[in-house]
Formats: C-alpha cells, structure tokens, sequence
C-alpha cells in the first residue's frame, strides 16, 4: 500500500487523527509542503518487531563458503588461535 500524501495545512488540522491512524493501520504519511515532500510519519515498531523485520529481510540472502564439514570441523588448540593478553 502506498503512503498517503498529505499537505502541511491538512496535516496540521488533521495531525491527531493522523497520527492515530498511524499508529492504529500501520500506515505511512508523507507530509508535503507546495507539493514536495517534506518529512515522513511512520509508525513505531518494538525493537523485537524490528529485529524480526530485519531478519525476514536477510533470510536466504546469506552464501556458503565452505562445505558443511569444514564448517563443523572441530579445531585444535594449537591452530593459531591465541588470547590476548594471556601468558603464553
């Protein structure tokens, strides 16, 4: 769904009931002043529903680059692997 466009005067009479339908429909406003867009009212999203946005977005996007096995392959202590600031 597109957002609405809305003018700068129409906004500033119909402002609470913008924001409640908003907030209430998920919708998006764009607020434009002589026809240009000016700023944008989005809805709030928790930070949950943000995270979970985000990893739809990412889903199936992600490339394999070493096989399964190498993947799992446990490894030794003497790999190369060190500790910062550990006694060696």
């Amino acid at each position: 769904m597109p957002p609405k466009h809305v003018g700068a005067g129409a906004f500033k009479r119909a402002c609470l009931w913008l924001l409640k339908e908003v907030a209430e429909a998920k919708t998006e406003v764009i607020i434009t002043k002589r026809g240009r867009p000016v700023a944008r009212l989005v809805p709030m999203t928790s930070d949950q529903d943000r995270e979970n946005q985000i990893l739809r977005a990412l889903r199936r996007k992600g490339k394999t680059i070493v096989s399964e096995n190498e993947f799992i392959r446990r490894s030794s202590d003497d790999e190369g692997w060190f500790v910062l600031g550990a006694d060696v």
